[in-house]
C-alpha cells in the first residue's frame, strides 16, 4: 500500500450511498424477498457501483471501494457463502444481533425504546444460527462482486482500490453458535470459512479490508461486565483466528477497520482504545483504520504518543464521523490529521472516516459532504506538513 509521501492520501471505511437513489430502496426489497434478484436488479447495481466509483474520484479520494453496494450481510447473503447455518425466529429474550442487548441499552432504555419504535425491524426478529459444521460454500457471488468493481475501475485514475470483507470476530455478532461445544472452535471455524474469501479478494489484486467492529464493540454486550483482562482474552482468540485466516496473504495487501459500531447512540460504554491497541497491532497487516472523529474517541490520538506504530505500517484515523449530521469543517479535519502526523509521522497517515457513510448512517448528501470536507482538510494539512 502507498504511504503519504508528498501529501496526505484520502480514503474511507467502505460503505457509501450511490447518487442513483432508486437503487437502495430496490436493494432493501430484494433483501426482504419482496423483489427478485433478477437481471434488472443486477444491471442497476452495476450502474450504482459505477456511479459511486466516479463520485469518489471526482471528490479527490485516493483509495476507494465499491461502496459495498448490494452486500446486505443477511441470511440470503451468507447462506450462499457457507454451509452449516440456518435462520429461525427469535425466541423470548433473544436478539438477532448481539448489539441489541447491551449494557448501553440497559442504561438508556427509554432512548432506545423510542428509537427502536421508529424502525421496528432494527432488532432483527429472525436470527442466523450455526446448526452444523461450518464449511465454505460457493464463491461465485463474491467473484461477481469483484468483477463488477474492477469493471467500474477500468480507465479510472486512482491510487489504490480496496474491497471490504468481515472478520470472524464480527460475524459472531449475528451468526450464533448452536453447534460447537467450545466458543473458540466456533471462531476458528468462522475464520476458516472466511479464509477463501480473503484470498480471493487478494488474488484479484485489490486491497483486502477486514472489517472488525467486534474487537471493540463486543465489550458492552458481555454479561456480567468482564474485567479488562478477561475481555482481552476474549479479543485475543478472535485476533489469533483472523491472523491464521490471513496467513497466505502478504501484509502489504491488507488493511483493518476497527470501530465501535455504526449505530448512532450514546456510546458511553465504549471500551477505550488503549486496552486493545496492542492486540490490533499484533495483526499481520499493513494499515489500521480506527475511529478518531466522534466525541467518544477524538481524544484518543494521545494513545499514539505512547504507542509506537510499527515500521512500515499506516494509520488511517477517522477524521469525519458518521455519528453526527454536522459536517466537519476542513480546518478541524486538518487539525486532527496534524495531531496524528506529529505522533506517527506524516508519511504514515491517511485520512479516513470513522465508519461507512452509506445507508443507515447519515443521509447520503451529508455523507458525501463529510467526505468532501475530509479531502479539503487533508489538503490543508498537507500544505502545513510539507
Amino acid at each position: 500500500m502507498r504511504h503519504s509521501t508528498d501529501r496526505i492520501l484520502c480514503t474511507h471505511a467502505g460503505r457509501l450511498s450511490a447518487s442513483l437513489r432508486e437503487f437502495e430502496p430496490l436493494d432493501l426489497r430484494v433483501g426482504r424477498g419482496e423483489a427478485p434478484e433478477d437481471d434488472a436488479y443486477v444491471a442497476m447495481r452495476e450502474r450504482a457501483i459505477e456511479d459511486v466509483v466516479q463520485h469518489q474520484i471526482d471528490l479527490g479520494l485516493d483509495v476507494i471501494s465499491d461502496g459495498e453496494l448490494g452486500r446486505r450481510r443477511d441470511f440470503a447473503y451468507y447462506s450462499k457463502r457457507m454451509r452449516g447455518i440456518e435462520q429461525r425466529d427469535t425466541r423470548e429474550g433473544e436478539v438477532g444481533a448481539t448489539v441489541f442487548k447491551s449494557r448501553e441499552r440497559d442504561n438508556f432504555a427509554g432512548y432506545y425504546a423510542e428509537v427502536d419504535s421508529k424502525r421496528p425491524a432494527v432488532a432483527r426478529p429472525r436470527k442466523i444460527v450455526c446448526t452444523g459444521p461450518l464449511e465454505s460454500g460457493s464463491l461465485d457471488t463474491l467473484h461477481a462482486e469483484i468483477a463488477t468493481f474492477k469493471k467500474a475501475l477500468e480507465g479510472k485514475e486512482t491510487v489504490e482500490a480496496f474491497f471490504p470483507v468481515i472478520a470472524p470476530g464480527w460475524l459472531d455478532h449475528f451468526i450464533f453458535n448452536e453447534y460447537y461445544s467450545k466458543e473458540d472452535d466456533f471462531i476458528e471455524a468462522l475464520a476458516e470459512v472466511m479464509r477463501p474469501e480473503y484470498e480471493a479478494v487478494a488474488a484479484s489484486g485489490l486491497i483486502v479490508q477486514v472489517d472488525d467492529p467486534g474487537i471493540a464493540d463486543s465489550w458492552p454486550t458481555i454479561y456480567p461486565k468482564p474485567s479488562i483482562e478477561e475481555y482481552r482474552r476474549y479479543a485475543k482468540v478472535r485476533v489469533d483466528a483472523l491472523n491464521h485466516a490471513l496467513r497466505n496473504i502478504p501484509a502489504e495487501q491488507i488493511r483493518y477497520h476497527c470501530c465501535w459500531g455504526s449505530w448512532v447512540g450514546p456510546h458511553s460504554e465504549d471500551l477505550p482504545l488503549r486496552h486493545i491497541v496492542d492486540l490490533m497491532l499484533s495483526l499481520n497487516i499493513q494499515a489500521y483504520s480506527v475511529e478518531a472523529g466522534n466525541v467518544q474517541h477524538e481524544h484518543e490520538w494521545r494513545v499514539w504518543e505512547d504507542t509506537k506504530l510499527p515500521e512500515g505500517k499506516i494509520l488511517i484515523p477517522g477524521v469525519v464521523s458518521h455519528k453526527t449530521e454536522v459536517v466537519e469543517h476542513p480546518e478541524l479535519v486538518a487539525d486532527r490529521l496534524i495531531r496524528y502526523a506529529n505522533c506517527v509521522g506524516r508519511e504514515n497517515v491517511q485520512a479516513g472516516t470513522d465508519c461507512g457513510m452509506g445507508l443507515g448512517r447519515v443521509h447520503y448528501e451529508i455523507g458525501w459532504a463529510k467526505i468532501s470536507a475530509m479531502v479539503e482538510g487533508a489538503k490543508l494539512a498537507s500544505e502545513r506538513l510539507w
